[in-house]
């Protein structure tokens, strides 16, 4: 008989496969290990925290190898977390009194993880997983506790947590699906089911301990719906949708070469989010024309010390080079909030997202900005650049970074190096009062980019990493709709161009109503870029204008997704 769960849909999809249920439990192993001397322990543990170092390395390498960059950054960020001196330390003088070292191990990150479970902010408390994750890597490895089978697939995994390294680990084509007893979209599982558009369902709670291993299941992440055993006319319905599905995905794929130009003939240039240079593999084949954002604080992440002006330089070149003509937009360093580096030594703050990063590190920490525009210039010789400053509120912060541009332009003059003399020079819009002084900061910039993400989290005051609050976060809300309309319209009537990136962009459902707006430029991940295209390509501008009537006069962010949901299903049917 056919069971019905229902959770929260957290990544799209049709999943169709065997239950397997996790248990993160090491009882059992650490129970049978037969301990040393504390010096046969204390060696021991050094050489599991290097294997453990080790396998997280290759991971972080094998993501980065098959463009999965947010899979990359989670374990370089694992890597540096098992490299803690102080972590090792603590592990250390527990095995020096005697206790055993998978014990000390865990009994120390769960001190560690403890910590970080306390705090207010519900980024920081989500990493407590992290540590805890990291604590039973090293355990397995001294007590040679197996790693999971995923043979036998396809397999819907199951678990109130999935540590991230199960994840991570997960081979391609075996996972048909995750269910979830918690997780908000920034827990680092979730973050990797999406980068392998693995359909999840978090929010489940106690209704996972019902399942059991072999049941067959049916996930739906559009909905957030879970069948357990479904009968055979849910299958037929489903695999209906699933063949739909993965036909729109054929045929978007052929759109690569195209541009998207709307039915009457107005073109939107869709650009590609980056964080490495190996994520142009993937943007090139999607059909990227440029890059719209390249995250350069990946490039500060998991190291002991900044990236020297060669390191940036070769990074950024090879974009720029890649590129082939279409420009290039480099964000500067984005440190701080949900990424801080132990290197700059940044004190603990109650309120990161609100606290010391971004523009605010770059411009009381002038050397690593000086370093990074030079970076930025001697790339420029190879293609269009430019450059652009994340978390503005002021015009002022506009009128330092130029100064310090043109510091660097002297300096490398000076020294007689090749560079670009003239970039485009432009900022985000992710704060609310950059939105609205976007007429006043217009006048000091080349160009927007829209930060939706972050836009919509200070609008409307809704931490888009806390669980509880979660279905409030909608870049659909009226009052960021506005917002957005405002920003466009001004940058326009002041003779500069407007982009925006973040999740919106890559929203196939925000096309009509950016469209309408006459933004000039989407910037999203390469997986987004065909259906966006797809969209922009099937409709006219006179019908992108009548839905964006229809919506102004909504006063709801759900009523205003589903209207554009039946619009876009019109479109594409």
């Amino acid at each position: 008989m056919t069971r019905q769960l229902e959770g929260l849909g957290v990544v799209p999809g049709i999943g169709l496969g065997f239950l397997k249920v996790l248990t993160t439990d090491l009882t059992h192993a650490v129970h049978r290990y037969a301990a040393g001397s504390p010096a046969d322990e204390a060696s021991k543990f050094t050489n599991a925290l290097l294997a453990a170092i080790e396998e997280i390395h290759q991971l972080a390498v094998q993501a980065q190898a098959a463009g999965q960059n947010d899979l990359a950054e989670i374990m370089e960020a694992h890597k540096a977390i098992a490299a803690d001196p102080e972590l090792a330390a603590n592990i250390s003088e527990k095995i020096a009194q005697g206790v055993a070292a998978p014990q000390a191990v865990l009994a120390a990150t769960e001190e560690y993880a403890a910590v970080f479970s306390a705090m207010d902010d519900p980024y920081l408390k989500e990493r407590a997983a992290d540590l805890r994750d990291i604590g039973r890597r090293i355990a397995r490895i001294l007590t040679g506790a197996g790693a999971i089978d995923f043979g036998g697939g396809p397999l819907i995994l199951c678990a109130d947590e999935i540590e991230p390294s199960v994840a991570a680990a997960m081979p391609a084509g075996q996972v048909a699906g995750i269910l979830l007893g918690q997780g908000s979209q920034t827990s680092h599982t979730i973050i990797i089911a999406k980068a392998q558009g693995i359909p999840t369902v978090s929010g489940l709670g106690t209704e996972l301990e019902t399942l059991a291993d072999g049941q067959q299941v049916l996930v739906d992440g559009y909905s957030g719906q879970v069948y357990i055993n479904p009968d055979q006319s849910l299958l037929e319905a489903y695999q209906n949708k699933l063949a739909s599905e993965q036909e729109q995905l054929k045929q978007n794929s052929l759109l690569a070469e195209l541009s998207a130009i709307t039915k009457d003939g107005q073109r939107i240039q869709l650009a590609a989010n980056i964080g490495r240079p190996a994520d142009m593999d993937n943007a090139l084949k999607q059909g990227c024309e440029g890059v719209g954002l390249f995250r350069s604080e990946f490039l500060y992440m998991g190291r002991d010390t900044a990236p020297s002006e060669e390191e940036q330089f070769a990074a950024y070149r090879e974009v720029v080079e890649r590129c082939k003509g279409a420009l290039c937009i480099i964000r500067t360093m984005d440190i701080g909030g949900d990424k801080p580096l132990p290197y700059l030594n940044i004190p603990a703050e109650e309120n990161p997202f609100l606290g010391f990063r971004a523009i605010r590190i770059s411009l009381q920490r002038p050397e690593l900005l000086l370093t990074q525009f030079k970076a930025i210039l001697r790339a420029g010789v190879y293609g269009p650049v430019a450059i652009m400053l994340p978390m503005v509120i002021n015009g002022q912060e506009i009128v330092q970074a130029r100064k310090y541009l043109r510091q660097a332009m002297t300096e490398l003059e000076q020294r007689g190096a090749a560079f670009a003399r003239q970039v485009q020079f432009g900022i985000m819009i992710e704060t609310p009062a950059a939105a609205v002084l976007a007429p006043v900061l217009a006048e000091e910039c080349d160009f927007f980019s829209i930060g939706t993400n972050d836009l919509v989290q200070y609008t409307l005051a809704v931490d888009r990493g806390n669980s509880a609050v979660s279905p409030l976060y909608s870049h659909f809300h009226p009052a960021v709709v506005s917002l957005i309309g405002n920003v466009i319209q001004a940058a326009h009537s002041r003779g500069i161009w407007v982009g925006m990136c973040g999740e919106m962009a890559g929203d196939p459902l925000a096309a009509p109503l950016l469209t309408a707006m006459e933004i000039d430029e989407l910037s999203m991940s390469a997986p987004a870029i065909p259906r966006v295209k797809g969209v922009i390509r099937k409709m006219t501008v006179s019908d992108a204008r009548n839905i964006l009537a229809e919506v102004c006069a909504l006063h709801d962010a759900e009523a205003i997704r589903l209207r554009l949901s039946d619009f876009v299903q019109e479109l594409e049917a």
